[in-house]
This record gives C-alpha cells, sequence and structure tokens, in this order.
C-alpha cells in the first residue's frame, strides 16, 4: 500500500535501499517452521515485493542503484542464525544474480553486509565478548553503515555492481 502510494506521487526512482529483516534465533533442530518462513519471508519476499516494481522503473530511464543490506551472517554463518543466514545468503545471490541482469541497463545492484552495529539487534548480547571477535576491537555505528550505502548508491561507485561490501571492523 506504501509503495503504490509512492509511485503515484514519484514518476521515477533512482536508488532504492532494501532494509528488511528480522530475527528469530534458534537452533535448527528446535526451529518452529513458522519462524523460518518469517525470517525467509521478511528479507526474500520484501526484497522481491519491492524490487521489482521500482526496478521496471529504472530499467525505462536506464538508470539506477539499488543497495540491499544483509548481514555477515548471510557471509559467513552464525550458530542458532541458520534460518536468519539462510535469508541473508538469499539475497546476497539475489543481488548478485540481478546485477548481471541489469547492467546493461545502467542499473548498479549492490550488498552492505554489516557485523555488530550499534542496534537494538545486539542489545542482548554481551558487547565486552563481542569486541573480542572484531579486529577493530568495538562495534559499528549505524551511521557508518549510510555512509557505505550512500557510496555505494552515488555515482562515485559508478563501476561497482554486484559487489558485497563488509562492513564488519574486519570480521570479513
Amino acid at each position: 500500500v506504501a509503495l503504490a502510494a509512492l509511485l503515484k506521487r514519484h514518476k521515477w526512482v533512482d536508488v532504492l535501499v532494501n532494509n528488511a529483516g528480522v530475527t528469530a534465533d534458534g537452533l535448527f533442530a528446535l526451529m518452529p517452521e513458522k519462524d523460518w518462513h518469517k525470517v525467509l519471508s521478511t528479507t526474500l519476499d520484501g526484497f522481491f515485493h519491492v524490487t521489482r516494481p521500482l526496478l521496471m522503473r529504472m530499467v525505462a530511464r536506464k538508470k539506477g542503484s539499488i543497495v540491499t543490506i544483509a548481514s555477515v551472517s548471510g557471509m559467513v554463518g552464525n550458530p542458532g542464525q541458520v534460518n536468519y543466514s539462510a535469508a541473508k545468503s538469499g539475497v546476497i545471490g539475489a543481488c548478485r544474480s540481478l546485477a548481471a541482469e541489469v547492467a546493461g541497463h545502467g542499473i548498479r545492484v549492490n550488498v552492505v553486509a554489516p557485523g555488530f552495529i550499534e542496534t537494538d539487534m545486539i542489545k542482548d548480547l554481551k558487547v565486552d565478548e563481542v569486541r573480542k571477535h572484531i579486529p577493530l576491537g568495538r562495534v559499528g555505528k549505524p551511521e557508518e553503515v549510510a555512509k557505505a550505502v550512500r557510496f555505494l548508491a552515488s555515482d562515485d561507485a559508478s563501476y561497482i555492481t554486484g559487489h558485497v561490501l563488509s562492513v564488519t571492523g574486519g570480521m570479513v
């Protein structure tokens, strides 16, 4: 509904940032099917239902940049997050394939894969323990992820497509 209203007001879209995701962590062997579907549906179906209609407008203009937020979990996996890792890995693969499909139409498709960032997603973690696994020794700030997205969406990244930019403090 919100996307339809946006498309009525704006004829062209130059930049799309996909940032859908939820967690329902738990051991895979004990994971309820509803948790599997909730996480995959939010990330992958969300990507499909937002990207496809906006992509057609970018194709018509032969111009556009799509940046999708994935996660370090989609690159290396994480115990207790099989569903989340699968969803984020899936969106990475989708973006790489889409990049190959639409590059000839002047559209770039890239991914930003954050690690541990100061958000609600890490509020229940022991941050001192997390820091031990990050070469830079700290968690990231949302602004640092935003700057990576801004770069990939800008003309400064005009020769970059199909790329996954790791914003992980050196974890990946």
